[in-house]
């Protein structure tokens, strides 16, 4: 699911040592996508603005906070894709009079263990962050490392 820094600080990773402010603001970055899901659930791209706005409000905040926005911000956006194609193919099987099929059943039972895999992890990411560990998680993080160089060179 994800990565975890084992041989590195936070303080070793981001040359300092997050205050209470920041950590609380980079937890918030996770907890943003949860909240949004269950205010616009069918709509998939309310948790992805979320996110975004999000991460636009602290963009200029300390490398810590604007990290971990990010991630924040990939791991919806990777999420989006597949809850787009579930949502439109929901609308034109009940608009459209076609069939749910085998495929579409398959399709949405597989979208709806990979949210709940990710709400889990977000709901663990929100947590650990906000106790100032760094946490990545796979493909996500490499994408976030290409934006914000960090002196994380050995990650697990």
């Amino acid at each position: 699911m994800e990565h975890i820094q084992t041989s590195m600080t936070t303080t070793q990773i981001f040359g300092y040592k997050p205050v209470d402010s920041e950590l609380e603001r980079a937890s918030n970055s996770y907890l943003m996508s949860l909240v949004a899901v269950l205010g616009g659930l069918p709509l998939p791209i309310v948790n992805l603005l979320a996110s975004v706005f999000f991460y636009l409000g602290n963009r200029k905040s300390t490398l810590f906070v604007k990290w971990h926005c990010l991630q924040a911000l990939f791991s919806q956006l990777g999420m989006f894709f597949f809850n787009t194609v579930g949502f439109w193919w929901t609308i034109s099987i009940i608009f459209d009079d076609k069939k749910a099929t085998n495929q579409y059943i398959a399709y949405m039972i597989t979208i709806v263990i990979f949210n709940l895999i990710e709400f889990i992890a977000t709901l663990y990411l929100a947590i650990q962050t906000r106790k100032g560990k760094h946490i990545e998680m796979y493909f996500f993080s490499d994408i976030t490392n290409l934006f914000y160089k960090t002196n994380n060179e050995n990650t697990v």
